[in-house]
């Protein structure tokens, strides 16, 4: 797996970054998926907050007939909540987090980067938060699910770290039992979480994006 590189959106203010927010795309797409989303969350101008968007590499994705594709690991079956290749999860995770590195390297405080995915980008960003050796400000999953729930390392850093689930009612490529059992299972573990359920299919809508500045604000605003 080699990493392509990522989109990066800098603060509209022109002051230097004191925040960034990681945004993982889903299967197929790339960094470029959630670029419109960053305007739409109504942020205020005066934010100094970094957007990552990295772009996953290129991989035969078994359930596509080995199609080659963007794609963060490659899914064996289509029980999405077991079936992944986990080597190639966990390789996609550790290099979210030397990503994350290099932002605290810079200056910014690991409490003001917040970790969010949507649909395999989430299964990846689970398993980044949740193991990172120092505390984050926020964990944001979005159609997705905890795909290394019986393998992960949990960090006692993250033990606190605020979680907000995100799920279509509607989804049919992700069934929303697989984004409740995410959450439920990170509850019985002890951890903050907030579900919200939407009637959508495998996307966002806008009273999502609302919720989604929202939460952001809240995170960031200290």
């Amino acid at each position: 797996m080699t990493a392509p590189g990522e989109l990066i959106i800098e603060p509209k203010s022109g002051k230097p970054a004191d925040a960034c927010v990681f945004i993982l795309h889903g299967l197929g797409a790339d960094g470029h998926d959630f670029e419109p989303l960053v305007p739409a969350l109504g942020l205020p101008t005066s934010a100094s907050v970094r957007f990552i968007m990295p772009h996953a590499p290129r991989l035969p994705v078994t359930i596509n007939g080995g199609m080659v594709m963007p794609a963060w690991y490659d899914i064996l079956a289509m029980d999405l909540g077991r079936r992944v290749d986990e080597a190639q999860l966990k390789v996609s995770a550790k290099r979210i987090q030397t990503l994350i590195h290099e932002q605290i390297d810079q200056g910014i405080d690991s409490q003001r980067i917040i970790v969010a995915g949507f649909s395999q980008g989430g299964a990846v960003a689970y398993h980044a938060a949740l193991s990172f050796p120092e505390p984050l400000g926020g964990l944001l999953a979005m159609s997705t699910y905890f795909a290394t729930a019986d393998s992960i390392e949990l960090a006692e850093a993250n033990r606190q770290i605020p979680i907000e689930v995100q799920h279509g009612s509607f989804d049919p490529i992700v069934p929303e039992s697989l984004g409740k059992s995410g959450a439920d299972r990170l509850t019985s573990l002890g951890y903050a979480v907030n579900y919200r359920q939407y009637s959508m299919a495998h996307s966002l809508c806008p009273q999502q994006v609302s919720d989604i500045g929202r939460w952001l604000l809240q995170r960031l605003s200290s």
